[in-house]
């Protein structure tokens, strides 16, 4: 996932702002981390580079 995506990406529920957590980074691309909602209280993962913005009961 690039950076610049966090310009574009919002809570799939709320449309709310999330914030960028990065666990692995390899030349500019994210490669694992979460994307957090602290209206929604909710985490989203980053794996393998592919944000998962399931709901939590079907990921």
């Amino acid at each position: 996932m690039k950076r610049k995506l966090m310009d574009i990406l919002a809570c799939p529920f709320c449309k709310g702002e999330l914030v960028l957590k990065v666990t692995r980074e390899y030349e500019h691309e994210i490669e694992s981390g979460t994307l957090y909602c602290s209206l929604c209280d909710e985490y989203y993962p980053i794996e393998d580079g592919i944000p998962n913005l399931l709901p939590p009961d079907i990921r």
